[in-house]
């Protein structure tokens, strides 16, 4: 296959191809003086600050991202279970267990 352009469009495009590639011949070259395109040891530095101030902040970011709940919507009610007794057989007295005393209460002698 190849590309082929009609007789009317053929000429005008390659006439604009022409006059953009020219390079102005008086010495004028757009403002770009023998030094145009080099860089700098500053600039380079500066371009290194930059990078190392985004991985930073890249780091932080995902520290902070780690912390998100995966859902901000409220978690369901839990249903208030009703405490489990033993059942009591016909005739016997239900009796209340006596709560174990937590010795980190008590006082210590001193």
């Amino acid at each position: 296959m190849s590309l082929t352009l009609p007789a009317g469009v053929a000429l005008p495009v390659t006439a604009s191809a022409l006059v953009l590639t020219q390079q102005p011949g008086n010495g004028d070259n757009g403002g770009q003086g023998e030094d145009f395109g080099k860089s700098s040891p500053v600039g380079f530095l500066v371009l290194i600050l930059f990078l190392v101030a985004v991985a930073f902040l890249v780091r932080s970011m995902t520290k902070h991202l780690k912390r998100v709940p995966a859902s901000f919507d409220d978690p369901p009610a839990p249903e208030p279970a009703a405490p489990e007794q033993p059942e009591a057989k016909a005739g016997e007295p239900v009796v209340a267990e006596e709560p174990v005393k937590d010795s980190s209460t008590t006082k210590a002698d001193g």
